[in-house]
């Protein structure tokens, strides 16, 4: 559907709004004069629920996404429950093939599993007050002859826990002894503090602003401190 120069695209979990943004100047320094001109692109916003397409309208989306140009840049707006790996791998792929460098993520309201994962895809990573977020190992299953069951299991392992390691370990979110129990069963549940301090949150919204992880940090503990002396 296009309206006002805005295209929507759905499939069965999530929702694709593609709009045109004109030209702009964006203040970089007010007092030296210094601006950067931004040139027209698109915006590409996907609202994201649960991974766990059963029809064809997310070809629609993936599509959509694929039409994009090198200008253009990747809203995720999540709020997800989590799902299959293997469709949150493929927005993982296009991220690489079309937004690489040009991605912004939103913690709206929940990031688990899965969707934690794809939280961390993007390069800019921003949360709200009240967002969480949880990592734990994948679930699997596999039916077949012994052998089949054996090397099948063996190969999703081994990719499965690269991918993971890649997104969480490599980025500095969990250690690699963290990563270890999480692999046997650990769960890690964060909220806005503890995404803050690893840096797997860059930036916050909180009264109407867009603060960094750092600036929020600060807020917290002048705020504990403004309590104490009460």
């Amino acid at each position: 559907m296009m309206m006002d120069g805005k295209k929507e695209l759905s499939s069965e979990q999530h929702t694709l709004y593609i709009e045109s943004i004109p030209e702009e100047k964006k203040v970089i320094d007010k007092e030296k004069n210094i601006y950067k001109i931004i040139p027209k692109h698109r915006r590409y916003r996907v609202y994201l629920g649960k991974f766990f397409e059963l029809k064809k309208g997310l070809h629609s989306v993936f599509n959509g996404l694929r039409e994009a140009s090198s200008k253009d840049y990747l809203e995720l707006m999540i709020n997800s429950g989590g799902g299959l790996v293997n469709e949150g791998q493929q927005f993982y792929n296009l991220i690489q093939e079309k937004f690489y460098k040009r991605t912004v993520s939103y913690l709206d309201n929940k990031g688990y599993s899965m969707g934690a994962l794809l939280f961390c895809m993007a390069d800019k990573r921003v949360i709200y007050a009240y967002s969480d977020l949880m990592f734990h190992t994948y679930s699997h299953g596999s039916r077949g002859k012994g052998g089949e069951v054996k090397t099948h299991v063996e190969h999703t392992s081994k990719k499965l826990e690269q991918f993971f390691y890649d997104l969480i370990v490599k980025q500095g979110f969990l250690s690699d002894e963290e990563f270890e129990q999480m692999i046997i069963g650990q769960d890690y549940w964060m909220d806005a503090k503890e995404l803050c301090k690893r840096g797997i949150a860059t930036h916050v919204i909180i009264e109407g602003e867009e603060i960094t992880a750092k600036e929020y940090l600060k807020k917290l503990k002048e705020a504990k401190k403004s309590k104490k002396a009460k």
